[in-house]
């Protein structure tokens, strides 16, 4: 299907063209038909010889009703000008020419009506300069009457041209369907209608709207149901999970997790602005209109803080619209989550940013660099394609050759951490975070690299180096330890040897001693010399038994047994004896 959309002042012949080239009455409401004024937008549609399949949309001319206008141009790919011959061009010609300019239009035909009450040559020629002057250039231009029939042909054959010339839509895109009615229908409940203008809907999908999530019970496109739409196109949904209460237009349909809602965006408009800015536009998209304050940056950049959060990505159009002048101003979205500015010429130097800030991968990449770090999601969801050479870890998106530079500084970070705390292997992994401003600790592992690993929490180096008067203490007892090697120190020895609670923790992390029990300390090799006397005994032995052996106290061997048995070295048996594995 090929949607466009019609603009034109006010009573020169818009919707009277649409109901000639279609059929249809576009005119929804008994009180436009009873004035002959179109008030909110209109829908038709048509198959053209070729048979492409044509959706309408016809919206307002008067002033008054600009807003609805540019509701139904939004999402439309295409416009049909309409200015009638015995007018010519005026008023709403010109604004609405400068909003479909400002939303970038390019592709567009010129129909000029009643011309069979007046000549239409002098106005196709005028409206055709005027109009090539703007984003939409040298545009094709018909004569046309919907009274007589005059030029109803040429006027389809022209569109046929037109539609053949529009750029394929992205149907395998993520869905963002602006809603431009919203109603019920007995029996069927919540209905909304927009134009489709990327990927695909069918019944059974779901789709946010707000924080709520809508299941799709049915898809109709131009007043058939349909297995499945695909852009463009006009569709109308029977929603599960809402009511009409709490629909209106403006409100945006999309695939979860494919875009964001934002409140404050830069954005650059088309050119550097001749006068003062409107300090509180509205700013329109799709067929959402907000209020936003502007606060300018440098040259053409902008920021807006909108009145309420849009799902926006980086290259959406904009259109700022200044109520009480009727100056429209178009602008590309170029950041959706736009860093604060709080020191004194922030405000230029991210103007200069973003009027260096190229598009596309380029784009992409120099906006990563900026972030450095950032949820692969939320970076995609932004608009942005991922950059060659980023580094993906988890949910998480590295800048092309960040993990290489900061694993190059967690070397640093362990040794200052071992100079200050000399007892302990090596700094936790959320010190290693925070001294890299790291935004999660599961980033840490992707950073460690050889010699360093990662071991109980904390990088470690695989040193075992002791402080000179810790391990003279330690060299002490391990050399008492081998003329008996179950004479574990005492509490008083060990204090009087300076070996508090963090240095014999850091003495065993070493490898140098093995704690058996609590206070119990000795050397690596105990185990092997226990099971070796103990291997002396009749099986199964007593702890008695055991001690004797050892040739040791209660205060050693209970314990010393008890870490035997966890080891699995001895077994315990149901009457308290043990025997050897």
């Amino acid at each position: 299907m090929d949607v466009i959309a019609t603009a034109g002042h006010v009573d020169h012949g818009k919707s009277a063209l649409v109901r000639a080239l279609t059929g249809m009455e576009p005119d929804r409401w008994a009180e436009e038909r009873r004035r002959g004024l179109t008030i909110d937008l209109g829908f038709a549609w048509t198959t053209l010889p070729s048979g492409r399949r044509l959706a309408v949309v016809d919206v307002p001319g008067h002033e008054r009703f600009v807003g609805n206008m540019l509701a139904g141009v939004g999402s439309v790919p295409a416009a049909l000008v309409v200015v009638a011959a015995d007018d010519g061009w005026s008023a709403q010609t010109a604004e609405h020419v400068a909003v479909l300019d400002a939303l970038g239009a390019r592709h567009a035909l010129l129909a000029v009506t009643k011309a069979d009450i007046a000549d239409p040559g002098p106005v196709l020629a005028e409206v055709r300069e005027r109009l090539a002057g703007t984003s939409m250039g040298e545009v094709p231009g018909v004569a046309v009457s919907s009274v007589t029939g005059e030029g109803v042909a040429e006027l389809t054959a022209a569109l046929e041209r037109l539609l053949v010339g529009l750029p394929a839509p992205d149907t395998a895109a993520p869905v963002r369907l602006w809603i431009d009615r919203a109603f019920t229908i007995t029996g069927a409940g919540t209905v909304v209608t927009g134009t489709l203008a990327a990927g695909a809907v069918a019944p059974g999908d779901r789709f946010l709207l707000g924080a709520r999530e809508v299941t799709v019970r049915g898809v109709q496109s131009l007043g058939e149901p349909v297995e499945r739409a695909t852009a463009t196109a006009r569709v109308a949904l029977n929603l599960r999970g809402v009511a009409v209460e709490n629909l209106s237009r403006g409100d945006a349909l999309l695939t979860p997790g494919a875009f964001r809602e934002a409140d404050v965006v830069d954005v650059t408009l088309d050119a550097v602005p001749e006068g003062q800015l409107p300090a509180e536009p509205v700013v329109h998209v799709g067929s959402a209109t907000v209020g936003a304050r502007l606060r300018p940056l440098d040259g053409a950049a902008v920021r807006l803080r909108l009145t309420r959060p849009l799902p926006l990505r980086i290259g959406d159009r904009l259109l700022l619209r200044d109520p009480g002048t009727r100056r429209v101003l178009g602008a590309d979205v170029r950041d959706v989550d736009p860093p604060e500015l709080r020191r004194r010429g922030a405000a230029r130097q991210r103007g200069a940013e973003l009027a260096a800030q190229p598009s596309g991968d380029a784009g992409a990449a120099a906006d990563l660099a900026r972030r450095k770090i950032v949820r692969t999601a939320d970076f995609a969801a932004m608009g942005w394609p991922v950059p060659a050479g980023a580094t993906e870890h988890g949910p998480w998106l590295l800048a092309p050759g960040l993990a290489e530079q900061m694993a190059a500084r967690v070397p640093d970070v362990v040794a200052r951490y071992r100079r200050l705390r000399p007892l302990e292997p090596g700094p936790p992994a959320e010190v290693v975070r925070r001294a890299l401003e790291l935004p999660d600790l599961d980033l840490v592992p992707a950073l460690v690299r050889e010699p360093l690993l990662l071991r109980g929490g904390r990088v470690v180096d695989g040193t075992t180096d002791l402080p000179p008067a810790v391990q003279k203490a330690v060299d002490e007892i391990r050399a008492r330890l081998v003329l008996d090697p179950f004479a574990a120190p005492e509490a008083p020895d060990l204090v009087a040897a300076g070996l508090g609670t963090r240095e014999l923790a850091a003495a065993v992390r070493s490898g140098q001693l093995v704690k058996v029990g609590e206070g119990i300390f000795l050397a690596p090799d105990v185990e092997g010399v226990a099971r070796n006397r103990l291997a002396t005994l009749a099986q199964p032995f007593t702890l008695s038994q055991a001690r004797q052996a050892w040739g040791t106290s209660r205060r050693v061997a209970v314990p010393l047994m008890e870490w035997l048995d966890t080891r699995g070295v001895t077994e315990r048996l149901p009457d308290n004896s043990r025997r050897l594995r």
